[in-house]
């Protein structure tokens, strides 16, 4: 997968997204600007902020001849902005808001040769101001704060106290957070954890 936009930290800021999922995707280039020279399956289009993407662009890399598929990933999920990508020939018009696991399933879908637009929502999507550990997976503030807590070993109690919430709201935040990243076990959280720069937060 080749991944555009205007801006370089923007790409390499992207292709971080996809460490974990080395075994589905591999990101063989990088561009900063629209155009891509190397062969590949897929070109992510990343489009700038609120920003629409730029028909002219979004055209150029449909017709690269080196390029399988051209996905758009945006925080414009209009109707208009979706109908104007597929008619200009995209496989794939991906939201900002999919957790990087549903990114990464709308990918390899797309490789296999479907076509997965706006999969699901034609409203445009708030964009949310800074970062934390698990937001690329689609976890809330709340509970990349909790697992950070979980990783550092704090029992549902003394979370509980720190967090000021009753012990069933944090019963409901670890079911959330456990089916969102996948695990069922305390011990299989903190591994997650572990593995996704939560030990570092759980430090701060």
């Amino acid at each position: 997968m080749a991944l555009v936009n205007d801006h370089e930290l923007v790409v390499k800021g992207l292709a971080a997204m996809f460490v974990h999922y080395a075994q589905q995707v591999r990101v063989v280039d990088l561009q900063d600007q629209p155009t891509v020279d190397t062969e590949v399956d897929i070109a992510l289009y990343d489009s700038f902020g609120p920003l629409a993407p730029p028909p002219d662009a979004i055209a150029a890399l449909c017709r690269n001849r080196l390029i399988g598929k051209v996905a758009v990933y945006t925080w414009r999920m209009s109707t208009e902005a979706v109908q104007t990508a597929a008619a200009l020939g995209v496989s794939g018009y991906l939201s900002k808001g999919l957790p990087a696991r549903d990114l990464v399933d709308a990918l390899v879908r797309i490789h296999r040769g479907e076509k997965v637009l706006a999969p699901h929502t034609d409203d445009e999507i708030e964009q949310v101001g800074g970062d934390w550990p698990g937001r690329v997976e689609g976890l809330s503030n709340r509970e990349a704060e909790l697992l950070a807590l979980v990783v550092a070993g704090h029992t549902n109690k003394e979370i509980s106290e720190r967090l000021y919430l009753s012990g069933n709201s944090i019963k409901s935040y670890i079911r959330s957070t456990y089916a969102k990243i996948g695990v069922t076990r305390r011990s299989q959280a903190v591994k997650w954890g572990i593995e996704h720069g939560f030990a570092k937060a759980a430090e701060r």
